[in-house]
């Protein structure tokens, strides 16, 4: 059941984001803005301005976090 799994992962994802959010607002952003929003790092860097480097170290930081989170781990 493919639609199961995929609703199951995207709950496991909306959870984790929001844990995330509570513990470092900005990185929660970074994801919003780059994996829903479709940004680049440029253009997600120009919208919280800060530097493309920053967002490229908490886009890093922060997809680790939620794969450890929504695995459990």
């Amino acid at each position: 059941m493919l639609i199961g799994e995929r609703a199951s992962d995207l709950l496991a994802l909306d959870d984790a984001l929001k844990h995330l959010s509570a513990m470092d607002p900005r990185k929660a952003q970074v994801v919003e803005l780059r994996y829903f929003g479709g940004l680049n790092i440029q253009e997600t860097a120009e919208v919280l301005k800060v530097s493309a480097p920053t967002v490229q170290r908490e886009w890093r930081t922060a997809k680790a976090w939620l794969h450890r989170e929504i695995k459990g781990g």
